[in-house]
């Protein structure tokens, strides 16, 4: 019979990956294996609690936290952002998508909290990344692989942003990753906390996830791993356990700045499965109501087609993908969660009780998910 190290051990014994965590757990059946080692050179093994750049696996936390807001009565879905985010309450549109920035229109309505949640403000990445209106999403934002020590401050982020065009009017089309960065700026204005402590006051400590964080302490860099990318030569270095994530950045990513380890994720992940509940008699962090609104798919299939660079047929709740066919082995009508660009993948599969986590060293190339992770997948489907 399979296990998961037979999915994990042959990527790591080929130099495809210094090393990968995965965790498969369905009720209280709970499967870890953590092979290979933390670098490159073979220093230190990888081991179940070994701390990762999940990249966009922020994202789905991201969503809780706003909708944390919401059950407060902070602000509603239906809300325009603009009392919060006053740099995005006279938003223009390049008259086309491939239009210069400088050729525009006023927006036809205000942008929403729940245009943001469903990335549908019109801010992103679409599948073409050429368009104009697109180029200063890296140039303007520094949008793109997370490198947070490169970031200006929230402020000066959103006035930035507040010179960038949409790509299409509010509500109309899906596009990637800027909508949550945007969120993280909310969370703290409506709270009046930083997005760091909002995050580890309201999830991270009811939760247990001691090793979630927009940066590693000192004393935890020893169980960092590093992150590479496929270079000519082989793996190649990106940042290492002292380097970008060894303090706590101005601007902290809604999209994609935390560490984790695979059980972190996990308590998240069995949260989202108990629909908001907390472990034992401990009370809710969010209505059933919140996390079904979370997961569940709020696309229309135009929206899908011109996703399907990143979402590959799946639609998008709030902060993550989900899945509305079977059409893979892995896909299961329902199931939610995301893949981050630095090599990671979780899910919950509310029809089967099942969490899964793969963390991996290695960055992606481009949008569509490595072999590894698509056995992982079909491994964790079929456990």
């Amino acid at each position: 019979m399979t296990s998961l190290r037979d999915i994990l051990e042959p990527h790591v014994s080929s130099g495809s990956l210094p090393g990968a965590v995965g965790l498969v757990a369905r009720g209280d059946r709970v499967e870890v294996e953590a092979v290979g080692s933390a670098d490159i050179e073979g220093t230190a093994p990888m081991v179940r609690d070994s701390i990762f750049r999940i990249a966009s696996l922020t994202k789905p936390v991201t969503a809780a936290a706003v909708m944390m807001l919401v059950e407060e009565g902070r602000f509603a879905l239906d809300d325009p952002v603009a009392p919060w985010l006053p740099e995005l309450a006279s938003p223009v549109v390049v008259r086309t998508p491939s239009s210069p920035v400088g050729d525009v229109v006023p927006a036809a309505r205000p942008i929403t909290v729940s245009d943001l949640l469903t990335s549908r403000a019109g801010y992103g990445f679409p599948s073409d990344f050429s368009l104009p209106a697109v180029g200063l999403l890296f140039s303007e934002l520094k949008q793109g692989p997370p490198q947070p020590q490169q970031i200006a401050a929230p402020d000066a982020w959103m006035k930035a942003l507040s010179r960038v065009p949409l790509l299409y009017q509010p509500g109309e089309a899906w596009l990637y990753n800027t909508c949550s960065d945007i969120l993280g700026v909310l969370v703290a204005r409506a709270s009046r906390q930083s997005l760091p402590e909002f995050l580890a006051e309201r999830i991270f400590e009811p939760l247990g996830m001691a090793d979630t964080g927009f940066a590693v302490p000192p004393a935890d860099l020893g169980r960092f791993t590093g992150c590479y990318r496929a270079g000519d030569g082989g793996l190649e270095l990106v940042d290492a356990p002292h380097g970008q994530w060894s303090s706590v950045p101005a601007f902290p990513s809604g999209a994609g700045g935390l560490v984790s380890t695979a059980d972190d994720w996990y308590a998240f992940g069995r949260m989202m499965l108990a629909e908001g509940a907390l472990d034992g008699d401990r009370g809710r962090l969010l209505s059933a109501g919140s996390v079904r609104q979370m997961t569940t798919d709020w696309l229309t299939p135009a929206q899908r087609a011109g996703g399907e660079l990143f979402l590959e047929g799946q639609g998008w709740g709030f902060g993550g993908s989900v899945d509305i066919t079977a059409r893979d082995p892995w896909n299961v009508p329902g199931r939610y969660g995301w893949v981050g660009g630095t090599g990671t993948a979780a899910h919950i599969t509310p029809a089967t009780g099942t969490v899964s986590v793969l963390l991996t060293q290695r960055e992606m190339i481009g949008p569509t998910p490595p072999a590894v992770m698509r056995e992982f997948w079909t491994y964790a489907a079929g456990v």
